[in-house]
Parts: structure tokens; sequence; C-alpha cells
């Protein structure tokens, strides 16, 4: 993530290097980099106004790749993940360390768990995206 033309560059040295693809991503803004602060610090002011409970299960945060468990740091993960990069191998990594098999991917499309099999094929994934998809990620958990 980043401003244009660096990602240009980036994706030309991935290339040189011998990266078997590098493409630009189409995406509406550049998100999980310094360039959203501004963004972040819009967004905070508003989560500070927000009541966060402490959470009833422990959640991995995609901005530490480290498990929380206060409402304080649920805020605190929300606002940083805004501006900073997605720890994503590290996440799915610490969720496999803690024992999680099962892996559900909401909303349209599965490219998430593409990303997840390329990190460990065993593991049970599910895509949830409408009333069928839901019946049959019920009835493959029972």
């Amino acid at each position: 993530a980043g401003n244009r033309e660096a990602i240009e560059r980036a994706v030309n040295a991935a290339k040189d290097a011998g990266a078997k693809r590098a493409i630009l991503l189409q995406v509406s803004a550049p998100f999980h980099c310094a360039l959203m602060m501004p963004a972040e610090e819009r967004l905070s002011v508003d989560l500070d106004r927000c009541s966060f409970s402490d959470l009833r299960w422990p959640l991995i945060t995609n901005v530490d790749a480290q498990s929380i468990r206060t409402g304080a740091e649920a805020r605190s993960a929300l606002k940083r993940q805004v501006s900073r990069p997605v720890r994503w191998q590290e996440s799915v990594q610490r969720l496999l360390d803690e024992g999680v098999r099962t892996f559900i991917e909401v909303g349209p499309g599965k490219v998430l768990l593409g990303l997840i099999r390329s990190i460990d094929k065993s593991v049970t994934m599910l895509n949830v995206e409408d009333e069928k998809s839901v019946e049959n990620a019920v009835n493959a958990l029972l």
C-alpha cells in the first residue's frame, strides 16, 4: 500500500527479482498504510464516542496478530488497522497455533479462504454469503 508511483516501482522490483506474480490491485483508497492517517484520526474521534464492552471470546487482531480481550484493546486495534499493514499470515498462523481448525469467510467470494489454503491446506474452510451457504455451513459444523 502507498502512493501509486511507489507501488508501481515495487511491482517492477518484485518482477525483476523473480516474483511469479506482482500486480496492482484495484482499490478505492490506499488502505493499511500511512496515507490513511487522516482517515484514522477522523475515525478515532467517532470510536472514542462509542462504548466498547470487553469481549466474550478472544480476538486475533489483523494489525498486531495478537489476542485481545478488552473493549479498550478492540477500540485501539480498530483505529490502528486503518493505517497499518494487515499481518495476515501471522494472524492466521496465530489462530492455527491456538488450535483453530475451521475458518469461515463471511461475504461474497472466497479470496480469504484461498489465502488461508496457501498457509494450511488441512483446515476446514467454509464460505457464508447467502441463506443457502449459511445453511450449508451450519450443517458442516454439526
